[in-house]
Formats: C-alpha cells, sequence, structure tokens
C-alpha cells in the first residue's frame, strides 16, 4: 500500500496561520515559521487582555465611585461601608453608572450611607 503525503494537511494548517498573521508587518504575515511565533504570542496576549480588561473597569468603577462620592462629602470607602450598614446590595458598575448618569439617586444613596454611617 502506497504511503501518504501529508501535504494537504500541512498547507491547511499553514493557511490557518497566515490567515490569523495578516495585517503584521513583514515576515510576519508572509512566512509560516515566524507568523506562528507572532501569532502564538499575540493570543496569548490577547487571552492575558481579556482578564486584565474586568480589573481595568472594575478600577475605572471605583475612581468614579470615589470622585461622586467625594462631591457629597464622603470618601470611596466610607461610602461603600455606609451602605453595606444600609443593606444596599448594588455592585460598583451600577454605583458608577448612577454617579455619571444620576446625580440625585446617587447624592439620596450617599446620604443614606452617611446617616448609617454617623
Amino acid at each position: 500500500m502506497a504511503r501518504i503525503k501529508g501535504g494537504m494537511a500541512a498547507k491547511r494548517k499553514h493557511n490557518k496561520v497566515l490567515k490569523l498573521a495578516k495585517g503584521y508587518r513583514g515576515a510576519r504575515s508572509k512566512q509560516y515559521r515566524i507568523a506562528k511565533q507572532s501569532v502564538m504570542r499575540a493570543l496569548t496576549s490577547a487571552y492575558a487582555g481579556r482578564k486584565q480588561k474586568k480589573r481595568q473597569y472594575r478600577s475605572l468603577w471605583i475612581v468614579r465611585i470615589n470622585a461622586a462620592a467625594r462631591l457629597n462629602g464622603l470618601s470611596y470607602s466610607k461610602f461603600m461601608f455606609g451602605l453595606k450598614q444600609a443593606g444596599v446590595d448594588m455592585n460598583r458598575k451600577i454605583l458608577a453608572d448612577l454617579a455619571v448618569n444620576d446625580a440625585d439617586a446617587f447624592k439620596t444613596l450617599a446620604d443614606l450611607a452617611k446617616s448609617k454611617i454617623a
């Protein structure tokens, strides 16, 4: 029985990698060996970036809540402590959205937090 060579499978694998490397500069988008290294690194960075994005959004929300809380005479930590004492169960994403888009509602929450701390 004749041996089957792997040319088609290799070509398919190479084309898959080169397609992912489309838009890279120079040999990174033309030569398989170099493109493979670049794509592997890019996919690793993309995976890490998806994790970092969550951290960055949380820190952004905290900055926004802190700024709005300080406009209402509280620090971020005191504001969050006051809400916890009051039994308000809102996540930081919602609080940051209120701080940016609905200052009156945020002021109500800040006053509630103040009353629970004092």
